[in-house]
């Protein structure tokens, strides 16, 4: 089952199915979220040769190794021999990656160094064996892998960010801690609401007064949306500035504030239920809103968590049908269903 794109100015929001029925977790899962670019992290903690992160994509552990050229390789994290993990966590220092069930090791590279107790296998040639590869690519100190073989050009996925976000560069920011929010709703009916400001008058009355809601707009590139509006003066959880909500294709966000970034990755857990990666960074001169700014948006996300739960109930309630979307806020919500759309055709 699909559904046929509209113009904007004629738009309606997609069927509750795509939200509630099982199959599409599974279809999400294969064909958007496995092949899509998903952060992982940052490169704080790949600054050497032998440093290895370690992150969960779409079910699959996989591992960023920086190497000695000072490139960075993706592999799964999955020895050659009976599918032992190599590594539980993220670590430093490596000189080779040891599997933690049968002692294989490889090299940096994903080359098999050695294999115990092999001598006596015919035409076995530790040459011919290497882990699998997955894809990696940088955006501003922002890790993002792809478990495709071909994905999506990551160029493409951010072409213009820099750019537009310039002067700032969220390479300078340093992370300072994660939380993770628990959703009762699909992954989707989070990424809807996250991409439309149409719901903030009524949902967030702490953060309204922080935003000129008048300004505020949204512009739609190939393969991203972006929210935008100033932040109105005096208002000490988000400082002076303006303000980029950018969502990236299919499941990332960032947040670009004065002095801070917060990132966050959808991560589709099972039918009608999300988790959400939420990374906080500052400049080392925002450092000390760090507490206040977290607890703010602790505030945000119950409010959101809690209203898309409802939103989730309604659509699987028997009770709804398609409404319309408005072009003036809905535009971004409109190009997700879009993207989806063309996936889903795509098979």
């Amino acid at each position: 089952m699909a559904f046929a794109g509209s113009p904007l100015a004629e738009a309606r929001a997609i069927d509750p199915c795509f939200y509630t029925d099982p199959q599409w977790f599974a279809v999400d899962q294969a064909r958007l979220l496995r092949p899509g670019w998903q952060l992982v992290g940052n490169t704080a903690g790949l600054a050497a040769p032998g440093d290895v992160l370690v992150a969960e994509v779409c079910g699959a552990s996989v591992l960023v190794v920086r190497q000695g050229d000072g490139s960075l390789r993706g592999f799964h994290n999955v020895c050659r021999h009976r599918a032992g993990p190599l590594l539980r966590e993220s670590c430093s220092g490596l000189t080779r990656l040891r599997c933690l069930y049968h002692g294989w090791s490889y090299g940096l590279d994903g080359r098999l160094k050695a294999a115990p107790e092999m001598a006596e296998a015919a035409a076995f040639d530790p040459a011919d064996i290497a882990l699998a590869p997955v894809q990696v690519e940088v955006f501003q100190g922002l890790v993002f892998v792809s478990l495709a073989e071909t994905p999506l050009a990551f160029a493409d996925l951010v072409a213009g960010i820099a750019d537009r976000i310039a002067p700032i560069d969220m390479a300078e920011m340093r992370f300072e801690r994660r939380i993770v929010y628990e959703v009762a709703a699909d992954w989707k009916t989070y990424i809807d609401n996250y991409l439309e400001g149409y719901h903030v008058p009524h949902v967030h009355p702490a953060l309204l007064p922080a935003l000129n809601y008048g300004e505020y707009r949204t512009e739609n590139s190939n393969w991203y949306s972006l929210q935008h509006s100033p932040v109105k003066p005096g208002v000490d959880a988000y400082g002076d500035g303006p303000m980029f909500y950018y969502w990236l294709w299919p499941n990332t966000m960032l947040n670009i504030l004065p002095g801070r970034l917060q990132t966050n990755r959808v991560i589709a857990d099972g039918p009608g239920h999300c988790r959400v990666e939420f990374d906080y960074y500052y400049t080392p001169a925002n450092r000390h809103r760090a507490d206040a700014d977290i607890a703010f948006t602790d505030i945000v996300q119950a409010e959101d968590a809690a209203i898309c739960a409802e939103v989730q109930r309604g659509l699987a309630s028997g009770g709804y049908t398609p409404g319309r979307l408005s072009p003036r806020r809905e535009a971004g919500v409109w190009k997700f269903h879009q993207l989806l759309a063309a996936a889903y055709a795509a098979g």
